[in-house]
Formats: structure tokens, sequence, C-alpha cells
């Protein structure tokens, strides 16, 4: 009797510890589709995917983790989903730095179109979530928003700590590809987490993200070989992973134990470190605030105020001496257009299509003028008039006071999402259509266009805030250059890719010096009065690899930026000598916006707000 009641209890365990090893399943995994108008070859991979699925009859469901298309547009994401609409079995989609970091949407159409950037559900007792890891619109690391991380910590709650999950990412969580890799890392772990499944790498990886196993697989491109292809995941008393090439047998790759995880305490050593904090102990936070939402925005500040936008598509006013929320306002969609204020009047863009002006005492909306798109582009108020660009191929002139268009330039043919710099009677700004473009302030009509030379979106001049000075504009782009344009013809001055500057710019408070970064440590100031980039100094200030279109803003002979991953830096202007530094987080910092000459305002993307004193 004794030896049948632990039978009995030795299957019950053996069950509820392996799982499945009586009802294996097997799934597919797609990742990194490349979807694109301009790539008819992209399609032809994933459709012959798609074809090959559908006479597979043991796979029960397909997951997607990312990448989905190469520019974020709305035609290719509609593209992808016509195809990958034609599987017989349901799919899971998450999307992919893709989809977020270039996206005429701000990163929005990918939910309305797939009706949502993330999912869970269960299978076979299996739980299943997928979520976003960015970034979004900025360059940097990785990024998983604050209120995701909140979401997946209340549907794993839900499911409990017996269930076998699988966590769908695009990015690998890793130092380097999610910035706060970490924060995910914490939730999961207590739970029983079989493996994160991913792409980005475009091939077959095992990786180990503390202890978690990370399973990263091959693009359905083809790539340097015939056909493309996929991968196909088997559930029993393991999980096998195969590489499925069309037209071939599946090779199997790795197999991993299939169970109940026990994970130890998360290794500390492998957390980034804020002990150079401890070396420059004059910067105070006078203030921080943790919103709990992702913020892109730049604060724009106005007499004892500050304004700012988030992810969850909230305007908000704070008090600048303590933090405290004046007022808020609620937009239908994220909000990246950094505000500008001027007149009792604050301006700004919103993801849902709209430009809006909010009365800076109450937030009370004034006006608001509806575009076809979203809008990212952030305003610059001159006299009584808003310049802004959309999304819509448009870029505006509105009154102020009103919102009635004065003109409107048409032909921008992707999005917009710089703050432009007027200057002789001209405005300046830069498209993610491989273009940059000066319009006359008077009618908007075109003045001069510049193109770098590359046909690729991805090296347009449109993330960086361009600066003027005698006559002269300049810009950096992803293209590494670092150019001046006459500001009245649009010709090249000079043009330098000597210092691996990407989409950073700065100029001195007297307008005859001219600043930018390297992408590795260095930053350089240059003689603005010169027609050749005559070098004033060059520092390392040991920042590490950075590509965040952060500023470089001089206040009171101090240059102050923000990296990717949370630091700040302050350059003597005079010298280019390191002044301070100060960590205050692990993510992206918008460029930094001065309350005075020793004060400043940073937001980040993981949520922080927050009041500096050097």
């Amino acid at each position: 009797m004794k030896k049948r009641i632990f039978l009995v209890v030795y299957f019950f365990i053996s069950f509820f510890i392996i799982g499945f090893a009586q009802r294996p399943f097997s799934f597919a995994l797609l990742t990194d589709l490349h979807i694109s108008a301009t790539n008819p070859q992209a399609s032809e991979d994933l459709q012959m995917v798609i074809d090959e699925i559908n006479t597979n009859n043991q796979i029960e469901f397909i997951l997607v983790s990312g990448d989905v298309t190469n520019y974020g547009d709305k035609l290719s994401l509609e593209m992808a989903k016509g195809i990958l609409d034609q599987l017989k079995n349901p799919y899971y989609i998450v999307p992919g730095n893709h989809e977020m970091k270039w996206s005429e949407s701000g990163a929005t159409d990918f939910a309305k179109i797939f009706g949502d950037d993330k999912f869970s559900f269960t299978y076979n007792d299996c739980y299943f979530i997928g979520f976003a890891t960015g970034p979004i619109i900025k360059m940097g690391d990785g990024h998983v928003a604050p209120q995701d991380i909140e979401w997946t910590k209340k549907q794993l709650k839900k499911i409990g700590k017996n269930n076998p999950i699988f966590v769908v990412t695009h990015y690998p969580l890793l130092n380097g590809d999610v910035d706060n890799w970490y924060e995910v890392t914490d939730v999961i772990r207590r739970y029983n987490v079989q493996a994160v499944l991913g792409g980005h790498y475009h091939r077959n990886v095992f990786l180990n993200y503390d202890e978690i196993p990370g399973i990263v697989h091959r693009s359905t491109l083809r790539g340097n070989e015939l056909k493309g292809g996929y991968s196909i995941l088997n559930v029993s008393d393991s999980i096998y992973v195969y590489e499925k090439i069309i037209g071939k047998t599946a090779r199997k790759w790795l197999s991993l134990p299939f169970g109940k995880k026990h994970y130890p305490k998360p290794n500390l050593s492998l957390r980034p470190s804020f002990a150079i904090n401890q070396f420059y102990p004059n910067v105070k936070e006078k203030w921080r605030k943790n919103t709990l939402a992702a913020i892109y925005t730049i604060p724009a500040i106005s007499e004892n105020y500050i304004y700012y936008g988030d992810d969850k598509g909230y305007f908000y006013c704070i008090f600048a001496n303590n933090g405290n929320l004046k007022w808020k306002f609620k937009t239908d969609n994220r909000i990246i257009s950094s505000p500008a204020v001027q007149n009792g009047k604050v301006v700004f863009g919103s993801t849902d299509g709209n430009i809006y002006c909010l009365n800076t005492q109450n937030g009370n909306l004034i006006w608001k003028f509806t575009t076809e798109k979203a809008v990212l582009g952030c305003p610059y108020i001159q006299n009584d008039t808003v310049l802004i660009g959309g999304s819509d191929g448009y870029f505006r002139a509105l009154n102020l006071h009103t919102g009635n268009l004065i003109w409107q330039y048409e032909g921008i043919k992707n999005y917009i999402e710089t703050r432009p710099v007027v200057a002789n009677g001209k405005v300046y700004f830069g498209a993610w259509d491989t273009y940059f473009y000066a319009l006359h302030l008077k009618d908007g009509s075109l003045a001069w266009k510049w193109n770098n030379g590359n046909s690729n979106i991805f090296y347009s001049p449109a993330a960086v805030l361009p600066v003027y000075s005698f006559n002269k504009i300049f810009i950096t782009a992803p293209d590494r250059f670092w150019t001046s344009l006459d500001a009245e013809t649009g010709k090249v001055v000079w043009r330098t890719n000597q210092h691996e500057v990407r989409e950073t710019i700065g100029i001195s408070e007297d307008k005859n010096t001219v600043y930018s970064r390297a992408m590795n440590d260095s930053v350089f100031a240059v003689d603005v009065q010169t027609n050749y980039p005559k070098i004033i100094w060059k520092t390392n200030a040991q920042f590490g690899y950075d590509h965040n279109p952060s500023m470089l803003i001089e206040r009171n002979g101090v240059i102050v930026f923000g990296t990717k991953n949370g630091l700040l830096v302050g350059i003597n202007a005079k010298d280019g000598s390191v002044s301070w530094k100060h960590k205050i987080g692990n993510s992206i910092i918008n460029t930094v916006s001065f309350l005075s000459s020793n004060e400043f305002v940073i937001t980040t993307t993981e949520g922080i707000i927050a009041r500096i004193k050097f």
C-alpha cells in the first residue's frame, strides 16, 4: 500500500515538475523579417516561410519576435501583416527596434495594425508573454518602458510560480542590448521561466541572462544563402530548438531541460555602477521624481514651471522648486514632441496627430491643430508664429494665438522629429527623408535642400537639433560626418568624418564655438568663423560608447550633456577639461534644460525627471 501511494505521489510530482513529457507540442519562431516596400526579397523570404509552416501540421502556433519591418512605416507594417495573416494557425507578435526607433507614427502604428505591441497567452499550461524592448525614437540601447515592466509584473502574478513560462523579446536581455535588462530579469527570475526567446542578432545563439537561459534565433532573411529560414521549438521532456531552412531538413542546434526552475539571487556585480558619483560630491539632485512612464521629451522651462510630455500621452506642468504637479493634460497617445513656451502658452505635438496649445497657468486647451499623421516634431516659436514639422509630409507655420494655418510646405517624404532653428529670415531643419531643408520664413517656400550623398534614410540629418552662427548651419548625422553649410545657399562650407560624431551638436553662448562628441569618449570644440573644421580643443571625457542624441548645452562656461546609459557630464567650455560627472540612472538622458547658471532639469526614458545642481 505504501509503495502504491509512493508511486502515485511520485507520478504526480514528476508530472508537475517535468510538465509536458506526455503532451509534447511544437511552435515556430520568426524574427528579423525586415519587410520593406523597397526590398521585395524580404517579402519573398517571409512568404516561403509562411507557405512551409502552413504545410506542417505539428506547428501549433507562431511567435514573431520583432524587426518585422525595416523602416517601421505604416505601409511596410501592413505588408508584413498581409503576409503573416496567411498563417493557418494563430501568431503572436512584438515589435523590434526597427519598428520603434525609425517610426513615422512614434511607434504607435504597430499596436494599431497588429492589435497590441505585447501579448500573453497560455498553451498546454505553458504561459507565453512578450513585450517591446525599444528604443522609441531616440537612438540608444534597447529599453523596456516602466509601464511595460509593471504590466509584466501583473501578468506573471496572475499566473503564479508553478506554470512554465516563456518570455519573448526582440533584444537579448544583456548589457549593451537593453539598458535596464536587470529590471526585467529581477521580475522574471522569481517565476518558472524556461527561457527568453528573441532575435536581433540574425543568428542562432544561446546566451545567459544572469542565469536565465536566452535563446536568440536566426532571421527569416536568406542572407548569403539561396533561401531563408526560421526556428521550430519542440517542448516535451526537454526544449529542442531547430533551425529550419526552406526546403531542407530541420537541424537541431540546442536542447534544454524542461521543468521546474529555481534561479539564484541576481549577480549584483553585473549591474551598472554609480561609484562615479562619489568623486563629484558637488553635484546634487535637488529633487527627483520617478514617474513610472518613459519620457522622450526635452523639458521646457518658463518662470517657475517645467513642462514635459510622457509615453502615456500625458502632458505635465510641475513646480520647478520641488517637482510637484501643478496640472496635467491628456492626449490620445504618447508624446515625443518637446514643448515650447511663450506668452502664457505652451505648444507641443502628440502621436495622436494633433498639435496642442495650452494655457500655461491651468492647462486648459486654447487650440489644437489636427494633422493626418503623428506629430513628433518639436515646435519653435518665432514671435507669434509656431513652426513645427509632422509625419504627414508637411512643415507648418501656425498662429500662436489662434492655431490658424499661416503657411505649410509640402513635399517632405518622411517624418520630422527635430526642432528647427531660425535665422536670417529662414527656418532650417532635417527630416528622415535624407534631406536637410531651408524654408523662407515669410511664406514657407523652399530656399534650398541638401543631401549628404546617402539615399538610405538611416543616414538622414534628422535627429540633430541644428545650430546657426556666422551665416553657417552646423549639423551631425548617422553617417558620422560633421557638416557646416552656408545658411544662404546650402552649399557645403566644410565636412569631416575624422571624429566619428553622430547626431549631437551644441553652440557656445557667444556663438563663436560649436561642439560635438564622438561615439567613443571624445568631445570636440570647433571654431565657427573658419571655413575649415579648426579644432580649438579635443578632450577624452571617458563616457564610453554612446550614440544618444543628447545635445551639448553650454551655460556660464560649462557644457552639459547626457549619455544613453544615464551619465551626465560637465565639460569646461574654455579648455575641454572634465568638470564633473553624475550618474542618475542607466537609460537615455534627453537634452538638458537649464534653470540657472548652475542648475538644470533632466528627463530620461526610464521615467526620471530631476533638478540637478553643480
